[in-house]
């Protein structure tokens, strides 16, 4: 394992050799902020992401000695369907997540079913809202289209949650890339963390994360809207 700093001064770059070290050292630093937050204040929030990058990550954390029923665990992000689609990421966290010690977690969804965006984001909007915030720890995926959470290239609200005016926890927003409808934590929500982590895995993710930490437009990669405003730990691996 090496660290080296990144071409912009608030983030750090640490390379593994692995994915499996990656999630084994991931998991440590996670679960080290976890236990100082409940030493702290008796509780904790953790915010995770979906897709298939995290899967080992969270399987590792499933496992450690942490107060789990002291933490309170939700999503970055979510897509506008049930916990029962292959798609969801509520599904991806109880699979994988909230098992082992962890299952002992607090969970609080996103997605509650069937209606209007609007309001659905201001439901999930109240949950989060209702947490002990800000969260203790953000661990964040980027795709190759530079998207964060669901800050998706051309989505329709894409600059309104990349607000750091933003007033709202949690927004509906849709986009060519990202399916289904989606829900998403805002900017302000994230970069407010204590711990932010940008976990990415392949060459290809690689090479678009230097695009994002060069010059150029914020929503052309809205990665960029976390990487120029937050202090991130970026974990790689091939």
């Amino acid at each position: 394992m090496k660290a080296t700093d990144a071409l912009m001064a608030n983030t750090q770059l640490v390379s593994f050799d692995s994915g499996a070290e990656l999630a084994l050292a991931l998991a440590n630093r996670v679960a080290d902020r976890l236990h100082a937050a409940i030493a702290a204040r008796g509780q904790a929030t953790l915010a995770v992401s979906g897709g298939s990058t995290p899967k080992a990550f969270f399987a590792e954390l499933s496992k450690l000695p942490i107060e789990w029923s002291r933490v309170t665990v939700t999503l970055v992000d979510e897509r506008m369907v049930g916990p029962q689609d292959e798609r969801s990421n509520h599904r991806l966290a109880s699979l994988y997540l909230l098992q082992n010690k962890a299952a002992e977690a607090g969970f609080v969804p996103l997605y509650s079913g069937a209606g209007e965006a609007a309001e659905l984001a201001a439901m999930a909007a109240e949950r989060i809202d209702a947490l002990a915030l800000p969260f203790d720890v953000v661990v964040l995926g980027m795709g190759t289209d530079g998207h964060t959470a669901s800050f998706f290239p051309g989505g329709s609200t894409l600059a309104e949650v990349t607000s750091l005016d933003c007033r709202q926890s949690v927004m509906a927003i849709e986009a060519e890339g990202a399916g289904e409808p989606r829900l998403t934590l805002t900017l302000p929500r994230i970069v407010d963390a204590g711990l932010i982590v940008l976990h990415i895995e392949g060459d290809e993710k690689k090479a678009v994360l230097a695009r994002a930490l060069e010059a150029g437009p914020t929503l052309d990669l809205p990665v960029r809207a976390v990487l120029r405003q937050a202090k991130v730990e970026i974990y790689w691996a091939p």
